[in-house]
């Protein structure tokens, strides 16, 4: 089957279909704005300015506006360059300037907003396509009331990433390998984890390949007859998925003079590196300092033994090869680099296969008890982003 015709054969209903699904998230995303609105008004602070203008949504702007080349030099030595920003959103947002009345920052929210609700079909999609339509429900209801959800909804680059993942990975298992490829080009224009995306794409290919030349499915069946060109749009798809990634990383080596490896330095002046966790035990350790500091400590704790327990049920879950290679990067990379930690949470918001399991398991108990625990988590998340959000709040 080729790729258009395994979207003419989807296309029917879909948006029925993913309805409930994008009004739950709607709703839920709509009660977070609120709580931040209100808690905002109360500390008499804009709710619409911390979505849209405080931390990368800044770098964002002014890359949209300026182009590249800015940069702060702080008096410890350090130097943050705006070329650390990968560029997808940027030029969404010029483009929505540029057409639209809008300004740079108002433009980057309504890319969020609308990427938002991508990424939540997306994610229904993946879900709905293994395990149903129940759980492809849960799965976007229990990723708007994560505890850092208000990021879905800021003038940041994790909606739109989490968009253009979620799709390529459908488009994977559907194998419709140009979509793939192209969309993991775009998601490795957005973020560096976007070669999590091509990872996935390059597996899923090379095990589907083999399965052809073996004869044999996943689990010992036939496959299903191939159609025509099938093994080249599959080469086509695999040469596409690192196109974005790999090009603006070579990019930014040819213009900082630093070659291939260019990019990294340009992390370095935000200390920013792969250090396999490292930092992060140290910030941990240190937490066990004071008897406040070490209930911290037990609660990160707890939250990264609770990545690895999803993890290995999704593994034990059998599923498939693709989402396992691309969850596993995205937290690795986003727990074992060395930057700053109070953003591993808004890092690790793409890693949606990781709610999986417990979408299955909400799916499987009555409605009424699925609606009151998603109801108290969404109270919760809403609450929490409004006072993360009008705090420290994500770097």
């Amino acid at each position: 089957m080729t790729d258009l015709e395994t979207r003419a054969e989807a296309r029917p209903g879909a948006l029925r279909r993913a309805a409930p699904a994008l009004l739950g998230y709607a709703a839920v995303r709509a009660l977070g704005l609120l709580a931040l609105a209100l808690w905002s008004a109360a500390r008499d602070k804009s709710a619409y300015t911390l979505l849209t203008a405080r931390w990368d949504s800044l770098w964002y702007t002014r890359v949209a506006e300026l182009g590249y080349g800015y940069e702060v030099r702080l008096p410890n030595g350090d130097v943050h360059s705006n070329l650390a920003f990968f560029p997808l959103l940027p030029w969404l947002e010029r483009l929505g300037a540029a057409v639209t009345p809008l300004s740079h920052a108002d433009a980057g929210f309504v890319v969020s907003l609308l990427a938002s609700l991508a990424a939540a079909w997306g994610i229904f999609a993946v879900a709905e396509h293994l395990y149903g339509r129940r759980a492809g429900v849960c799965a976007v209801l229990l990723w708007a009331v994560l505890p850092v959800a208000v990021v879905q909804s800021m003038a940041y680059s994790e909606s739109l990433f989490t968009a253009l993942a979620a799709w390529s990975l459908y488009a994977v298992l559907t194998g419709r390998w140009v979509t793939a490829g192209t969309l993991a080009a775009l998601a490795g224009l957005t973020r560096p984890v976007g070669l999590a995306v091509a990872a996935a794409v390059w597996v899923a290919a090379v095990t589907a390949f083999v399965r052809s030349r073996s004869g044999a499915g996943p689990d010992g069946a036939r496959p299903p007859e191939r159609a025509p060109g099938d093994g080249a749009r599959r080469v086509l798809g695999m040469l596409l998925a690192p196109l974005g990634a790999a090009g603006y990383v070579l990019w930014v080596g040819h213009r900082t003079g630093g070659g291939p490896l260019g990019y990294l330095d340009v992390q370095a002046g935000w200390r920013n590196g792969f250090d396999g966790g490292a930092a992060f035990a140290r910030f941990v350790a240190e937490k066990f300092t004071s008897p406040l500091g070490a209930l911290a400590g037990v609660g990160l704790i707890a939250g990264v033994a609770l990545l690895v327990w999803l993890y290995v049920v999704c593994v034990r879950q059998r599923q498939p090869l693709a989402l396992l290679v691309y969850t596993g990067l995205v937290v690795v990379l986003a727990l074992c680099a060395s930057s700053y930690f109070g953003s591993k949470p808004r890092l690790l918001l793409p890693a949606f296969p990781l709610l999986l399991p417990l979408a299955v398991a909400l799916a499987r108990a009555r409605t009424s008890r699925s609606a009151a625990v998603l109801g108290a988590l969404a109270t919760v998340s809403a609450v929490y982003g409004a006072f993360w959000l009008n705090g420290s709040g994500p770097p």
